[in-house]
């Protein structure tokens, strides 16, 4: 008798002290466009809840039934199979195409006693149902089941462009965090990861054409200490993406529905150009690639031809590696004052009839005319703009929202990142005390939260001409990989906000209820965060 009230009792264990953890739909960041309760009994998630895939759609969705098999098992240890055909009695999870869903990236989400449908237009808005579904879960210990409340969400994104910059030319990171990084923006549901790969202190991608790129201008002899003080490490450091690598990236990303836009820096931030061809700068050298941080004078010699086939070589292998519509050229942060001691760019002003330090404005338009040549278009920074630019160039406004402001109005496409609210490399805290380095400079995740890309003092035209938003993480004081995730989360998530949720809608108070669960799925997934909004996170 004992021992059969012993079995008993073990057999109810697994009910004794656990229960079916709930789904909220409304703790999801960032927030669906609407979210409509329904009624009847739950979808209840247990070991072995089919996905199923219609035929006609399996080739489609074979990317992303994986992910919702990879994210339910990650966060709640419950594991789905797949099935190949409906079972009337069976509740499943269906993933669909359907054309009468509006928008490349919109998607409908229908939960009911009987199952999950999740349907896009495009695999893409399939991909951001899966991602609501996975947000809305809770983190689990082991329970058995998850209950899903019935409900219907139609959601689209605000913004076509939604994007995350990794600057990985002043410090380099290896290919699997690169892909880490992709991960953690498909997760905010961004889908551009702005690839910064060339800088005064490394050049970070092999272009077979020129060798000497990555041999000579992808490593520096020291890295200075500090805020460029007289103290230098002395050691080698560097880096580059070999082409095949970068490939890899391109398609790990594309899997996720993210773009890689690569950013080569031209006609400033070249001294790991000119360190490898220092005939290619108005003194002739000697360069080498920077130990130090930030505008260093020295830069390509706008008056010298020879730098244009080196640049359009670049060009040609960058476009057979990205397929990308874009390739930033950069164009920030340029100094003239090498130009106006030059001959060589002093005879070329005179001869078109311009100042010096209008120089700029050719090259621009000479290699955008390149770029264009080959199918795609060209992004940079928002000092391009000072000068005639054709307005197929789509302007980076770094520089506050004003530069993209006056760019919209002139026709130009536009992406807003600006430093007062998008660069991440600033210090999230005032207490810099007990902080890692950073560049400098205060931006709390609040501020980032309160960007409007195309705010109503725009006119209509100008509105249209705004793609989206872009946060930035520099990297000059950020030199490891569980470094750049505390300075980009939990920021990212209001950047997430921004770019995805209609301005009338965002709620500050709200978006911190929801941002602790999601900090609970950066927890599961080992994600290091700035945990300054909770006193009592450590």
């Amino acid at each position: 008798m004992k021992t059969l009230i012993l079995t008993i009792l073990a057999s109810l264990m697994p009910l004794i002290g656990s229960h079916a953890a709930t789904a909220d739909f409304n703790n999801v960041v960032p927030l669906p466009q609407t979210i409509t309760a329904g009624k009847g009994k739950p979808f209840t998630l247990t070991e072995g809840t089919p996905v199923y895939v219609a035929p006609a759609d399996r080739e489609a969705l074979k990317a992303e039934a994986g992910f919702l098999r990879e994210y339910v098992g990650q966060l709640t240890g419950i594991g789905l199979t797949t099935a190949d055909k409906l079972e009337k009695r069976r509740p499943a999870i269906i993933l669909a195409i359907n054309p009468k869903v509006q928008g490349r990236e919109a998607y409908a989400l229908t939960v009911s006693e009987r199952g999950i449908t999740i349907a896009g237009s495009t695999a893409a808005g399939v991909f951001y149902g899966i991602q609501t579904l996975r947000k809305a879960l809770p983190v689990t210990a082991g329970e058995a089941s998850v209950t899903i409340p019935p409900t219907t969400i139609q959601d689209a994104p605000r913004f076509g462009y939604r994007g995350m910059m990794l600057d990985c030319a002043r410090h380099f990171f290896p290919l699997s965090f690169v892909k880490r990084f992709i991960d953690i923006c498909a997760l905010h549901n961004m889908n551009v990861f702005h690839w910064h790969l060339t800088d005064d202190q490394g050049w970070r991608i092999e272009i077979k054409r020129y060798p000497r790129l990555t041999e000579f201008g992808g490593f520096r002899t020291g890295t200075v200490i500090g805020r460029n003080s007289d103290v230098d490490d002395g050691q080698r450091y560097g880096g580059f993406y070999t082409q095949d690598e970068a490939r890899e990236i391109v398609e790990y990303a594309r899997q996720r529905h993210i773009t890689v836009i690569p950013e080569i820096d031209m006609p400033g931030h070249t001294l790991s150009v000119l360190a490898t061809y220092p005939e290619l700068g108005c003194t002739g050298g000697p360069y080498e690639v920077s130990h130090k941080w930030g505008v260093l004078s020295d830069v390509l010699c706008l008056g010298n031809e020879k730098i244009y086939p080196l640049a359009e070589g670049i060009i040609d292998e960058l476009c057979t590696i990205f397929p990308s519509e874009y390739i930033h050229i950069g164009g920030d942060e340029c100094p003239t004052e090498r130009w106006e001691q030059c001959p060589k760019c002093k005879a070329l002003a005179q001869s078109k009839g311009i100042d010096v330090n209008r120089l700029q404005q050719l090259f621009t338009n000479r290699i955008e005319k390149y770029i264009n040549a080959k199918g795609r278009k060209i992004i940079g920074w928002d000092e391009i703009l000072n000068g005639e630019i054709n307005k197929s160039a789509t302007i980076m406004s770094w520089r506050g929202v004003e530069p993209g402001s006056k760019a919209a109005a002139l026709g130009h496409d536009v992406i807003m990142s600006p430093t007062s609210h998008a660069y991440l490399d600033y210090y999230q805290t005032k207490n810099v005390r007990e902080e890692p380095y950073a560049i400098g400079g205060y931006l709390p995740t609040e501020k980032v939260y309160e960007l409007d890309p195309a705010p109503a003092t725009f006119t209509d035209e100008a509105r249209s001409h705004v793609l989206g938003a872009q946060a930035n993480l520099w990297a000059e004081y950020i030199a490891w990989p569980n470094h750049v995730e505390y300075m980009i989360m939990p920021r990212m998530a209001a950047m997430a906000e921004v770019q995805w949720m209609p301005a009338g809608r965002k709620l500050y108070d709200q978006f911190l209820l929801r941002l602790k669960h999601l900090t609970t799925i950066y927890d599961r997934l080992g994600y290091n965060y700035g945990k300054h909004l909770w006193k009592q996170k450590k």
